[in-house]
């Protein structure tokens, strides 16, 4: 699932004191700084990755062009910030209806999308694997009991009672939820009309409000004020707000429904047949390419045009991959993306998505295993559920059902700007998660050539994957294996300093939230890589 971070936990914790009428204790976050996880810590203050430091080192350098694979929903390849990085397919010719290059793919010319037809169809929105699995094996069961049950179904049958748990908690949690946030936008809603009329302005700001005299107006405009103020203290704003209502009002719609099969009227394919690759179409923009796109910005986004922002890596190309709906991808759908970015010459992947159950998970293992086979990186985010990943599973990762763990693969968290703040949203795991990289507040790319701020580990991972890429460029023969190991040692250490553990309560250090106990940094980076190169240790 595509999964920036809408602050649902937030507005849950404002609907829980709004009701007990408690005050709010929820501290307000510092603004992050423009372009922060460009910067440095030392210098800036804000815990970016010393990005241009790390240019400094690099001035009397050559770099190579480096290929990027972008797993996601699709980017905006006309951005005007993006355009000039997107990788072109050199054998293919656009638009002559051949697969001029003999891939299996008619005219990807920037990439491929298992998303589609080849009448340009394409799916957008998908249930949940948890929605199918239970649709699945209830099929299966129906309401029997263990009594009914043969014993060489005993397992399966076992499994679905976990799954009807699962279901039946989110899809209570899902009908609890979706009232709750529309009394709240409609009521901020209203408060907006309210104070428009009265500051007689469509567009305000916090300290239009903080100059009203309460004393002087009556109560309608109290309300109002007192709704936009709980707001601003917290942290949502109405796009927040009828952001997290599309989320519950999708989920409940199309996530949480058994029934909703999309994918068999367009691509019309069996989804349990992971050996079917020929399929999908050349729309790499998709019906909603805005979480690909802003993923897409940080990576590698023009940093000589002077607009908008810059990415992290300065000569990448980036390959579209579309397999990311708006809901759970599937496994086959995955593994297939591996292994076209793979074959077509991506030498680091990004995959800013993730789900609870993977029952092809053997397909996406096989493909994970032929990217470390052809060295290519595969970086992952670790998934924004708050979440201990070592306990419970976010899938893909790099433990393989066979067992093992490949040498190629990633795991990244999320951190904020503020000093030694972990994202309260973000996974984390000892073992699971390698680093991690800012995640909160990221300036990026959006469709038509506009920009915005969104916070996940979708946002983390590829500032990881732009360093990653950063290094490559500039340090052709470095393997996948000693990337991913560059990375981990030369990260920002500090794993003494005491975090609030996401999604609990108390402090803990920041040490056991993963393997390294640091942060991605670009300048340590490429000051190791240096040292590495100076050893003959890259070859």
């Amino acid at each position: 699932m595509r999964k920036w971070f809408i602050p649902v936990a937030i507005l849950a914790a404002h609907l829980a004191t709004a009701q007990s009428q408690a005050p709010v204790t929820e501290p307000v976050q510092l603004k992050a700084p423009a372009n922060w996880f460009n910067l440095d810590y030392d210098a800036d203050k804000v815990r970016g990755v010393s990005t241009e430091k790390a240019y400094e080192l690099l001035k009397k350098r050559k770099s190579s062009p480096v290929i990027v694979g972008v797993i996601d929903s699709g980017i905006d390849v006309n951005h005007e910030d993006l355009k000039s990085k997107i990788w072109t397919n050199p054998k293919e010719v656009a638009g002559n209806g051949k697969d001029d290059d003999h891939n299996g793919y008619v005219d990807d010319v920037n990439g491929w999308s298992f998303l589609g037809n080849k009448n340009g169809q394409n799916i957008d929105k998908e249930s949940l694997e948890l929605t199918r699995e239970y649709g699945k094996y209830k099929k299966l069961f129906g309401d029997k009991t263990e009594a009914d049950i043969p014993a060489d179904q005993k397992e399966a049958f076992t499994y679905y009672q976990e799954l009807k748990i699962a279901y039946n908690e989110k899809a209570q949690e899902s009908r609890m939820m979706l009232p709750m946030i529309d009394n709240l936008l409609k009521t901020y809603k209203d408060a907006g009309n309210v104070l428009k009329g009265y500051l007689k302005k469509d567009n305000f700001t916090a300290d239009d409000i903080a100059k009203i005299d309460k004393s002087t107006v009556d109560s309608a405009v109290k309300k109002a004020i007192a709704a936009y103020e709980r707001g601003y203290q917290m942290g949502y704003s109405e796009k927040d707000l009828q952001e997290a209502y599309d989320h519950y009002k999708t989920e409940a719609e199309v996530q949480l429904n058994p029934d909703f099969n999309e994918r068999q009227t367009i691509i019309g394919d069996n989804p349990e047949d992971t050996k079917d690759h020929n399929y999908g179409n050349n729309d790499v923009i998709g019906p909603d390419a805005r979480h690909g796109t802003h993923v897409a910005g940080i990576i590698g986004a023009d940093r000589s045009n002077n607009l908008g922002m810059k990415g992290v890596a300065d000569n990448v190309k980036i390959m579209v991959v579309r397999a990311v709906p708006d809901g759970d991808e599937r496994d086959k759908d995955v593994a297939n993306a591996i292994r076209y970015a793979v074959d077509n010459g991506a030498q680091i992947i990004n995959m800013s998505f993730g789900k609870a159950y993977s029952p092809q998970k053997e397909a996406v293992d096989e493909a994970v295993k032929y990217a470390e086979s052809k060295n290519v990186l595969l970086v992952h985010a670790a998934g924004n559920e708050s979440l201990n990943t070592d306990v419970e599973p976010n899938y893909p990762n790099r433990k393989l059902k066979a067992g093992g763990e490949p040498a190629n693969w990633l795991e990244v968290g999320a951190i904020s700007h503020e000093a030694n703040k972990v994202a309260s949203f973000s996974n984390y795991g000892k073992k699971g998660v390698d680093l991690f990289s800012p995640g909160v507040a990221i300036y990026s790319t959006v469709p038509g050539s506009k920009y915005e701020e969104l916070d996940g580990t979708s946002m983390a991972s590829p500032v990881a994957a732009g360093v990653a890429a950063l290094v490559k460029s500039y340090f052709p023969k470095i393997s996948a294996a000693q990337l991913k190991q560059l990375l981990v040692e030369s990260a920002t250490k500090f794993p003494t300093q005491q975090v609030n553990l996401p999604g609990g309560e108390g402090q803990v250090p920041f040490g056991d939230l993963s393997n390294s106990g640091g942060e991605v940094n670009a300048y340590n980076a490429i000051k190791l890589a240096l040292e590495w190169e100076k050893a003959g240790k890259i070859k």
